[in-house]
């Protein structure tokens, strides 16, 4: 695929699916939702479950709505955008390309720290190194096959791995399941920086631009397309769950996170000893790269179209990788605070984007080649959309005396 030429149309394969599947999931359960839910546990205990579970039915509602607009259209959400109001589109480009570099420098810093706690490298260069593997995907011959195989197979690692320390952690799922419908208390600020930092920004169009350039579009692939979304959104639940009970039985055993600088190491470290340490910096490793895979891939593919010759498409995707991490590495920024400020920022964001692609859906037919769009589906985007502006409403009032 490195060739100056168009990308040529072609049917979506069944590796290319699994890689839009994996490419959203492990977007939206990268080193920042690692970060957020140790941070957040720590904090609220099992009634964290509630945001969890919050989180879900929102992403839920998003995606099969992104990507049932994006795949019938056939156009990715820049060009949608445009076709709705002139401009709108490069303002989508803009927030969302500004969120996906914020939260690009954080992952290659998630990725040093991965590789620090696994291998003893300092953060720095093991940052640095995990840069070049990412760039070295985009530039194979068939850089489209590379992104699905790793991902994939990254994304199962991560998930197995989680599974046993939320095993050995011993949580008290009881507690969490009672507390995920009827929590003690609720964190507007929690659930606002969670729903930004697994389903806002460039996360929410991931999985879509990925299935769409896999191939895969059209009115004709509707059910096709709706398969891959509900599998890809099952990935990401699956792996929320086994990482928030993993650090919940940490918690519960009374372990304090709060004065530790890597809290996560620390909980990973007190459920496994030893083994646990290194599993958790593989497990960040991994969640890290498939984020600067992700982060990087999705904002170009808004500088972009899909008749963007694929030298061009990939020259800039290396480049985003290099200025995310030049700046990591010369501003040497941390990056707790950082994947925190940019969940929330994502989280504000997220509707401006999604309610194009609801217009697209309610009004826009012309635009999805005549299709029917189904009112059940339209009806959860427009109850997803409203708990955003909901939570971004609670978000601003809750903080809004401590500007």
């Amino acid at each position: 695929m490195s060739e100056d030429t168009a990308r040529p149309a072609r049917p979506a394969t069944r590796s290319a699916l699994l890689g839009a599947m994996f490419l959203m999931a492990t977007s939206a359960i990268g080193p920042g939702f690692i970060t957020q839910t140790t941070e957040f546990t720590a904090q609220l205990g099992a009634a964290f479950a509630f945001a969890i579970l919050v989180s879900i039915l929102v992403d839920v509602a998003i995606q099969m709505n992104v990507w049932r607009v994006v795949g019938v259209s056939g156009m990715r959400a820049h060009e949608l955008a445009n076709r709705v109001a002139p401009g709108a589109g490069w303002v989508l480009t803009v927030l969302v390309v500004v969120g996906g570099l914020v939260f690009n420098i954080a992952n290659v810093a998630g990725a040093g720290l991965g590789l620090n706690a696994l291998l003893g490298l300092p953060p720095a260069i093991g940052g640095a190194i995990s840069a070049v593997v990412a760039i070295a995907i985009f530039t194979v011959r068939r850089a489209g096959a590379a992104l699905d195989r790793i991902v994939v197979v990254l994304g199962v690692l991560m998930i197995g791995l989680t599974a046993y320390v939320a095993i050995v952690s011993g949580p008290p799922v009881g507690d969490a399941l009672r507390q995920t419908v009827l929590p003690d208390q609720v964190s507007w600020l929690v659930i606002t920086t969670l729903i930004g930092g697994t389903v806002g920004g460039y996360i929410t169009y991931a999985g879509a631009h990925r299935m769409l350039d896999s191939g895969l579009s059209g009115p004709e692939h509707a059910g096709q397309v709706a398969r891959s979304s509900v599998q890809g959104i099952l990935v990401t639940a699956v792996m929320r769950v086994l990482l928030f009970l993993a650090i919940l039985g940490v918690v519960a055993g009374g372990v304090n996170l709060a004065d530790s600088d890597n809290p996560t190491a620390t909980a990973f470290g007190a459920a496994a000893g030893e083994v646990g340490v290194r599993l958790f910096g593989l497990i960040l490793w991994t969640a890290a790269i498939t984020s600067v895979i992700g982060a990087a891939y999705t904002s170009v593919s808004f500088l972009t179209s899909r008749e963007t010759p694929q030298r061009t498409t990939n020259l800039l995707t290396v480049g985003f990788i290099v200025l995310s991490t030049a700046v990591f590495l010369v501003a040497g920024t941390t990056p707790v605070t950082l994947l925190i400020f940019a969940g929330a920022f994502n989280g504000l964001i997220l509707p401006i984007g999604f309610t194009i692609l609801l217009w697209v859906a309610w009004r826009r037919s012309d635009l999805l080649g005549g299709y029917r769009y189904p009112r059940w589906l339209l009806g959860a985007g427009v109850a997803g959309w409203l708990v955003t502006l909901f939570i971004g409403y609670q978000f601003v009032a809750e903080n809004l005396g401590k500007l």
